[in-house]
């Protein structure tokens, strides 16, 4: 296919970043930048296998090779193993809320994955704890809202999310802990296995939200039944939500919002380029959607990349681009108010800049 280029001029990138941006999909694990992965192993003597790059060049170049999700997933693991106090998981996030915020994010919905630490022996409240401190510090110095959304690993048996979600459940009771998700790889384990655990969560705690990836890898079946079967209220990629025009009409109707990750995407090889993906596709159907980073520090672009990297293949206009920034907002799972607010923000952001891009 021949590749559309539209021009990101100054004026539209400093447009882009104005705009007030919600980010729902972002495993904090998957911030873990190199420098700051070598700062970590060294502070708490971890050994990195002899097959791990061991400088920060040559991560990056590791970072642009993956062969599809489980050659990522792999690489992803052996990094986790570098954190391992309070501090460290703290410093990891608030590393990505700093970088966010650069970005024009304003609010962060941040999955992270428990149970790639309970397997390292590493206790459930040094995580949750370091990662709520970052949460409480990040709204503090950049007056930021951010919540926190424990993932399962779908590669690990159904009885062992439900073990974590059992350990778990005073986090979910005070708060701290705001939604579950279903991330890893999604191809060998679809959403089904796992009804047991998101109808734990949904009977005890049912304003608990609710997400799942599905549809990246997996056809769209994997949407149909995350939806059917886990009841989740949206969706993590869901791209392959294009091969069904009535499963399409459905997340229109219910206004189930798609997380998309444009650049992950292309670094995963599930298109080869971001003008690949159903995003006009989806605008046109009245299918709610926002743009997301994934696992930026993997993928090379945190969300205001992949925001500019849209533009350049789609050419959104202002108005365009507020209807996307609108439908990040009113699909999060922030208060009412707060949403309001970056409402507020957006219409203003949009007016300045409406006669000039």
């Amino acid at each position: 296919m021949t590749i559309p280029k539209y021009e990101c001029t100054d004026c539209m990138k400093n447009f882009l970043k104005e705009l007030p941006k919600c980010e729902h999909h972002v495993h904090l694990e998957g911030t873990l930048e190199p420098n700051l992965l070598f700062k970590l192993a060294e502070r708490n003597n971890i050994i990195l296998p002899s097959t791990f790059p061991t400088t920060v060049e040559e991560c990056n170049i590791r970072y642009n090779n993956f062969g599809d999700l489980q050659d990522f997933l792999d690489h992803y693991y052996i990094g986790m193993s570098v954190l391992i106090t309070e501090q460290d998981f703290y410093d990891l996030a608030m590393a990505y809320f700093q970088k966010a915020c650069e970005d024009g994010c304003l609010h962060s919905e941040v999955f992270f994955d428990p149970q790639g630490h309970l397997e390292r022996n590493i206790d459930l409240e040094t995580v949750v704890a370091g990662f709520d401190k970052a949460c409480k510090d990040a709204n503090k110095k950049f007056g930021t809202t951010n919540k926190l959304i424990m993932c399962l690993l779908r590669h690990l048996p159904n009885s062992d999310g439900l073990k974590v979600l059992r350990d778990s459940k005073k986090y979910y009771q005070n708060g701290t802990i705001h939604g579950l998700g279903l991330d890893s790889s999604e191809k060998p384990f679809p959403p089904q296995l796992f009804e047991d655990c998101y109808n734990l969560i949904r009977t005890e705690f049912p304003n608990v939200g609710l997400t799942a990836h599905a549809g990246e890898e997996g056809d769209y079946t994997y949407v149909e039944n995350s939806l059917n079967l886990l009841n989740v209220t949206r969706i993590d990629h869901g791209i392959n939500s294009k091969q069904s025009s009535e499963l399409m009409e459905k997340l229109y109707q219910n206004k189930t919002m798609l997380t998309i990750c444009p650049l992950s995407n292309v670094k995963l090889q599930c298109v080869k380029d971001v003008a690949e993906l159903p995003i006009p596709l989806f605008f046109d159907k009245g299918i709610p959607f926002s743009i997301n980073s994934d696992d930026p520090a993997y993928f090379g672009g945190y969300i205001l990349d992949n925001y500019i990297v849209v533009h350049e293949r789609f050419g959104f206009s202002v108005e365009q681009w507020k209807t996307i920034s609108l439908n990040g907002i009113n699909g999060s799972w922030c208060d009412e108010s707060r949403k309001q607010e970056l409402r507020d923000k957006v219409d203003e952001v949009c007016n300045k800049y409406l006669e000039l891009v």
